[in-house]
């Protein structure tokens, strides 16, 4: 795999989505790629503790579908034939404001993967790599720098079973994929270096998941059915078939209006979701466990690029940088953009420079950044300053939106930028106006909620227990 020659070792921290894509990329340039990670991942297709978020909804989708097509050829190929499903992104029922986008043919691949098992299938190409190693349970205690602390050349790490001391381990470059949890700013702090600044989003944003047996007709034909929470209905959910006999809901609320994880109590949150068809679907069908909750109290942003002093040969990506609000599914095509930044500074024969590799990947971020603060701001209970850029772009973005319940044209256009295949100013192009303003010229109220009666005593539901 090695293309040249940067380096002769380098350290990932976290074996996750980000860690893997970096080290896809990194097995290209250094003779050595060695992946640390707290938990046991090779070969798990299940949720692990280190990573509780992942037996949520998730879906892998435009821009980031693509990238990591490219990164590893027949990926796409492997899932589908592990029975993931997959189907055009325009083509699933999507709902804003309680109205349905009218359906596109976008020719955007939305492969409904879950995330483990879509983790499983990258980790297995990225260990196939002969340069490669995964250092399994192993907790991270800390890097190491040269005697004048310009420079990192190394991390200490320790087995978790107890089964030998602590172990350093060289390297020619370390980088940083742990997530939001990252200790880098602590780490920076104690080597005498300042932190970097944070931006920050409170949303107070919980997901609620369960798992149910696929049944014949439960979707209505569709791949899957969501209705995107909005300031007008703020109960949001992913209602979609993610295998052969399975099918996953994963409730949202925000602002500490959370769904709660008591089957019956659940049930009832599915039944004041703005549309009926979801609840009509699981109250009767078989779970597979019982409901289980992961809170995200706000998106975070580090902002690396305006620190004036880095130590050299240390880079932090990923999560680890900026966490987005996981409604709009930007983390792993973000973290897949930023692995495309690293690659293109190693293919110049040299290890990346810290400061250039901040201010290019600050450039991916901004934009869909931007789009998921804009975005959560038009949700009047969250903090944050509202500029006109901001009211202007959220009022447009109500027309928009209903106008692409009329016309395709316009669910088109709306689902390339949430892709991050095109930029937001693709939806101020004048033919695109036009399109919004014929259906919209003024703020179109929201939809009127379409809830299932509620069952006139207690349902059985099920014991969880498959």
């Amino acid at each position: 795999m090695v293309k040249s020659q940067v380096g002769r070792r380098v350290v990932v921290l976290g074996g996750s989505m980000a860690g893997c894509l970096a080290a896809r990329v990194l097995a290209e340039s250094y003779q050595e790629v060695v992946l640390v990670d707290r938990d046991t991942v090779l070969g798990v297709a299940e949720t692990r503790r280190g990573a509780p978020h992942t037996v949520h909804a998730h879906a892998l989708h435009a821009r980031g579908h693509l990238i990591m097509e490219d990164l590893f050829p027949g990926l796409t190929d492997g899932l589908l034939a592990a029975g993931v499903p997959s189907g055009d992104l325009g083509e699933l029922h999507w709902y804003l404001n309680a109205r349905r986008l009218r359906p596109a043919r976008t020719g955007l691949m939305s492969v409904m993967a879950p995330r483990p098992l879509l983790e499983e299938h990258i980790r297995a190409q990225v260990a196939a790599e002969p340069n490669v190693t995964f250092l399994e349970r192993h907790d991270i205690l800390g890097i190491v720098a040269d005697e004048a602390r310009e420079r990192i050349t190394g991390v200490r790490v320790e087995p978790r079973d107890g089964g030998g001391g602590e172990l350093l381990l060289d390297a020619d470059l370390v980088v940083d994929t742990t997530g939001r949890g990252s200790r880098t700013p602590a780490w920076l702090e104690e080597l005498g270096y300042r932190r970097p600044d944070e931006e920050r989003v409170k949303i107070g944003l919980a997901y609620t998941t369960r798992h149910y047996k696929l049944r014949p007709g439960m979707l209505n034909g569709a791949l899957s059915i969501n209705p995107v929470a909005s300031p007008a209905h703020p109960r949001g959910a992913f209602f979609g078939k993610i295998g052969p006999e399975t099918i996953n809901l994963s409730l949202t609320g925000i602002l500490g209006d959370h769904p709660p994880t008591e089957p019956e109590a659940f049930l009832e949150y599915t039944r004041t979701l703005p549309v009926p068809d979801i609840y009509e679907a699981v109250r009767d069908a078989e779970p597979l466990f019982d409901p289980v909750s992961f809170r995200f109290p706000a998106s975070v942003r580090k902002r690396y690029e305006r620190l004036s002093r880095f130590p050299e040969r240390l880079l932090v990506m990923g999560d680890a940088v900026c966490s987005f609000n996981p409604v709009y599914g930007q983390g792993m095509t973000v973290a897949a953009l930023e692995t495309l930044e690293l690659r293109r500074q190693l293919r110049r024969g040299g290890p990346p420079e810290p400061g250039e590799f901040f201010t290019r990947i600050s450039r991916v971020i901004d934009m869909p950044w931007d789009v998921s603060v804009s975005g959560d701001l038009d949700f009047p209970g969250v903090e944050g300053r509202r500029t006109l850029k901001v009211r202007a772009g959220n009022a447009y973005m109500a027309r928009l939106q209903y106008a692409a319940t009329k016309d395709p044209k316009v669910t088109e256009g709306f689902l390339r930028v949430a892709g991050l295949l095109d930029p937001p100013e693709a939806l101020m192009k004048p033919p695109m106006m036009l399109r919004v303003l014929r259906h919209a010229v003024r703020k179109p109220p929201p939809g009127q909620a379409r809830r299932a009666p509620a069952a006139p005593g207690p349902r059985p539901v099920g014991d969880g227990r498959v």
